[in-house]
C-alpha cells in the first residue's frame, strides 16, 4: 500500500506542475498512468469516473481524488488531492508576483499568445481520449457529436446538454 501510495504522489504533483491552461490539459497522460502505465483501473472505468466529477459541484479536477479513492481509498484520495492541488497552488502564488510584477512587458503578451494554442490542443486531447474511451457505437458517437455541437455554437449552460444525455441515454439511445 505504501508503494501504491507514492507512486500516485509522484505522478500527481507532477501533473500539478504540468497542468498549463488548466487542469483537464493533463487528462490524458492521468489516464495512460492509472490505465495503461500502473493497470489500476480501466479506460472505461476512468472515465465512468471524470464524468462523475464533471456532475459534481466544486473543481473541474475533483477526478483526480477519485482515482486516488479508486486506488487507495480515503488514504490514496487525501495523498492524491494534496499531490494534484499543492505544488501547482505554490507555484501559481509565486508566479503570480512575478507576473504581476512584469504586466506591461513585452514578453508577458507573448508568453500569454504562445500558450493559447497548446492549452487549446491540450484541451481537445483530453476531450478525444474521454470520447475514445466511452463512446463504443455509432449511436453514443452521434450523441456526443450533437452535444459538443451544441457546447460550441450556443450558449446553453453544459448541465441542460449533460441532462439531455441523460434523457437520450433513458429513452434507449446508445444502449
Amino acid at each position: 500500500m505504501t508503494a501504491t501510495l507514492i507512486a500516485l504522489a509522484g505522478i500527481f504533483a507532477e501533473l500539478s506542475l504540468l497542468a498549463f491552461g488548466g487542469a483537464n490539459t493533463v487528462l490524458p497522460e492521468m489516464q495512460r498512468q492509472v490505465v495503461e502505465v500502473h493497470g489500476w483501473m480501466s479506460a472505461q472505468e476512468f472515465s465512468a469516473l471524470f464524468a462523475l466529477a464533471q456532475a459534481a459541484p466544486g473543481p473541474n479536477m475533483m477526478v483526480a481524488t477519485l482515482v486516488g479513492w479508486r486506488v487507495a481509498s480515503w488514504q490514496g484520495a487525501l495523498v492524491v488531492s494534496l499531490a494534484k492541488f499543492g505544488p501547482s497552488s505554490i507555484v501559481t502564488a509565486l508566479v503570480m508576483q512575478v507576473w504581476e510584477r512584469f504586466k506591461d512587458a513585452p514578453w508577458r503578451k507573448i508568453i500569454q499568445n504562445g500558450l493559447a494554442p497548446v492549452t487549446i490542443g491540450l484541451v481537445l486531447a483530453s476531450a478525444l481520449l474521454i470520447t475514445e474511451a466511452s463512446v463504443h457505437q455509432w449511436t453514443l458517437l452521434t450523441v456526443t457529436a450533437v452535444v459538443a455541437i451544441f457546447s460550441l455554437m450556443t450558449r446553453w449552460h453544459p448541465l441542460w446538454l449533460l441532462a439531455a444525455g441523460a434523457l437520450a441515454g433513458l429513452a434507449g439511445i446508445g444502449g
